[in-house]
């Protein structure tokens, strides 16, 4: 069994912001697999499809998101899920909107949801894909308050009309991850979708 894990903050307020891709993806990929709901608990919702012959759970912490690895823990521990067969989408505002990238294990980055993952499985042996939500309104000054305040903003009228695709290449590189292999999918995917030398 795999479970791909959408970090993000629950609650209309935070849903379109760019803290919130990890949601918005799994959103896409729960209808565009068709799972079907499967557990909820004061952690997490959980859904539940097949890809070949894969059992997959799609999971969407409810906490917040410096919480997010409680409910990845929970489903370690319930379902027997290894840390290798995890991966944990999210956002990162220093890769360019429309890139991404996977890696099979490694620090948070700084990233407070990868973090808490990390600290509640006392492993940082678990891939992750980060999704690039770097945009021209980025500060030029990396200040804390600063990018808290850029990572909760909503995305440009431009980017938006660009969410759909850059959510089916994110759909695309989780459906390699399970079926294929992780340095497969890096080959491939590890990259900005929109630049001018990669647009699709």
């Amino acid at each position: 069994m795999k479970c791909i894990v959408g970090l993000g903050n629950p609650g209309s307020r935070y849903r379109f912001t760019r803290h919130n891709i990890g949601f918005l993806t799994m959103e896409f990929l729960i209808g565009k697999l068709g799972a079907r709901h499967f557990e909820s608990t004061e952690l997490y919702e959980c859904y539940h499809t097949i890809v070949g012959d894969t059992p997959l759970l799609l999971l969407m912490p409810q906490t917040y998101m410096n919480n997010s690895g409680e409910a990845v823990r929970e489903i370690h521990q319930k379902h027997a899920v290894s840390f290798e067969d995890f991966l944990i989408m999210f956002d990162d505002f220093q890769l360019p909107f429309g890139t991404l990238r996977l890696r099979p294990k490694g620090s948070d980055g700084g990233h407070n949801g990868l973090a808490s993952v990390i600290y509640q499985l006392q492993s940082d042996l678990v891939p992750r894909l980060r999704i690039g939500v770097g945009g021209t309104s980025l500060p030029g000054d990396h200040t804390h308050e600063l990018m808290a305040e850029y990572v909760l903003s909503p995305f440009a009228v431009e980017e938006e009309k660009l969410l759909p695709r850059l959510f089916q290449h994110a759909h695309d590189a989780c459906l390699s991850w399970i079926q294929t292999d992780i340095q497969k999918t890096m080959s491939h995917y590890n990259r900005n979708f929109f630049s001018s030398a990669n647009a699709e």
